[in-house]
């Protein structure tokens, strides 16, 4: 009997240490790494074993495996997560992920005002019209399709997304300047609840760009609703970013409020140098929302320059109808007299991109889809229009017109001094607000905003290390649990037994970016390995041509 109770207690001992001593063999084991598991915490040194797509143990880990990685002065890490990724056509081009996978991005978040679903016959012709160098058949019809659609080509990132409240609105009603009808609110609610329990993460806006700019608040509290019922959150581009962005932040809150959901708002910004002491009011607005109790963060990317077209330098009542209707006006003589003083005018009625830069040589020119404009790549606006001998206003409106889309453009906006201020904040976590794309290929056809190829590595490089704005374990959770969180991801954002084996290994003392405006194609260094639900992407710094990306759901899904 004694035996029989020594082997059971030795049993006991043995199975209660196997999260620090096992004897058990692991696909990979990665050896000696300092681990910096996501929650914010002290790191410590470790081995992490993995088998099939789980963390399986945590500890001192004496096992064979198929793959043993001597992590050694490394730091291993969760994957990050990319609040906001416009990778969403960029991995229909390559599902490799390449500049995000190479910085440790695992997770792509997908959707900031539109989505690709759902949608209706008359979107699938607009998009089919509106491609560039990227070319693709739409192969689906709502957003659930889409992601599946993704993870089926083959993806090297994992994949998630919100509903665009814009996406629901076209859907619907098109682009109307107008207020919807109590129908196609309805209308417009289902679509959401459609596509929350297809597995979208929440609903979101971008109300500085048509049509979104047309929706008022009683529109976006009767669609935050819906996506908090299914556990969702809403997610907004603000109505401003500049003159008037207390305000609009007030709406972001009252959303929440109004809806009972959790809110977020991208790239958190004051636009403008006049603006830029609005930072610290923006705060204090978040923490006291905070403090009564509401559920509200925001996401940045680590740049002072936004990217985005000119149609963020043209006033809404322009662009309504779409883009047809938009680039017609553009041929009005009447319209353009009209248009050019309201570009010169300052005003709180719309978000006027021109005027915050503060100068047209402020506004670089970075994306053309006809060929025969590409020559202006990375020259500012100001330069542009004096090559062309017309104004800068006339310039942006002809270049529209030329070129039939609303041309790329990065506007120099933000203060160093208010980034380093967010980046200390704790309820903000990280995006590229970008494509994930390679320098080869279509993708050379266009100037990025350095973003796509660094902010992540910029933060852990120049922030971290560089300038100890905060401690790397801090921005570890930022990367990782925080949106995890947020975002109520199931086993996701932690090294943690059980949880998905999305892990980083990097070199905290030699990770850094290295794109810059003049030179953007430039490849992130000093992420060493990265492995997605426990295949390896990234080995040595070199892609391994795995495709082992997901569709990760919200947690409204109907299975």
């Amino acid at each position: 009997m004694r035996k029989v109770t020594f082997l059971l207690c030795a049993a006991l001992i043995i199975s209660s240490l196997c999260a620090f001593d096992c004897f058990g063999a692991y696909d990979v084991v990665i050896k000696s790494g300092r681990v910096y598991d996501g929650s914010g915490k002290q790191s410590y040194v470790a081995d992490v074993g993995i088998e099939a797509d789980r963390i399986a143990a945590i500890g001192n880990l004496d096992a064979d495996a198929d793959l043993l990685i001597d992590a050694r002065g490394l730091a291993v890490a969760p994957g990050f997560i990319n609040m906001l990724s416009w990778a969403n056509e960029s991995l229909i081009q390559d599902g490799r992920s390449q500049s995000d996978i190479r910085q440790g991005v695992t997770l792509e978040i997908l959707g900031e005002g539109t989505s690709m679903g759902p949608l209706n016959a008359a979107m699938k012709q607009e998009m089919l019209d509106a491609q560039g160098d990227i070319k693709f058949d739409i192969e689906w019809t709502t957003l659930g399709e889409y992601l599946e659609y993704l993870e089926r080509r083959g993806i090297s990132t994992n994949v998630a997304s919100f509903v665009g409240a814009a996406t629901a609105r076209i859907h619907v009603l098109g682009y109307e300047d107008r207020a919807a009808s109590a129908d196609e609110l309805k209308q417009m609610r289902e679509l959401v609840a459609q596509a929350m329990q297809e597995g979208a993460v929440g609903v979101s806006s971008a109300l500085i760009y048509a049509p979104g700019v047309y929706a008022q608040t009683d529109e976006l509290v009767a669609l935050a609703e819906v996506a908090g019922r299914y556990g969702g959150m809403y997610i907004s581009h603000l109505r401003s970013e500049g003159n008037n962005v207390l305000n609009a932040l007030d709406e972001l809150i009252t959303t929440a409020r109004r809806a009972n959901v959790a809110a977020e708002f991208y790239h958190m910004k004051a636009a403008g140098k006049p603006n830029w002491p609005k930072v610290d009011a923006m705060i204090e607005k978040v923490e006291r929302a905070r403090a009564e109790g509401l559920r509200i963060t925001a996401d940045m990317y680590n740049y002072a320059a936004a990217a985005t077209g000119l149609d963020a330098a043209m006033p809404p009542w322009v662009q309504a109808g779409g883009h047809l209707a938009w680039v017609a006006r553009l041929k009005d003589p009447s319209v353009r007299r009209r248009l050019a003083k309201e570009m010169r005018t300052p005003t709180d009625e719309w978000e006027n991109l021109y005027l915050l830069a503060g100068s047209p040589e402020k506004v670089l020119l970075v994306e053309f889809k006809n060929p025969r404009l590409r020559h202006y790549t990375g020259k500012t606006l100001g330069e542009v229009a004096r090559l062309r001998g017309t104004s800068p206003e006339e310039t942006a409106m002809d270049l529209v017109i030329a070129d039939d889309s609303r041309v790329g453009a990065v506007y120099f906006l933000m203060s160093e001094e208010n980034v380093r201020k967010q980046i200390k904040l704790p309820w903000v976590s990280f995006c590229s607000d970008a494509g994930s794309i390679a320098p080869e290929g279509v993708f050379l056809k266009a100037n990025p905003h350095p973003r796509a190829y660094g902010s992540f590595a910029r933060l852990l490089g120049k922030y971290v290390r560089e300038e100890k704005v905060i401690p790397l374990a801090e921005a570890v959770r930022r990367l990782t649990s925080l949106p995890a969180q947020n975002l109520k991801l199931d086993k996701r954002g932690k090294i943690e037994e059980g949880y998905f084996a999305d892990v980083v290994v990097f070199d905290p003392r030699r990770i850094a970016d290295h794109a810059t405006f003049e030179k953007p194609h430039e490849y992130a260094t000093g992420m060493v390995h990265v492995f997605v639900n426990g295949t390896q992407v990234l080995r040595d710094g070199e892609h391994t041509g795995a495709k082992a990306g997901r569709v990760v759901r919200g947690p409204g899904w109907k299975k």
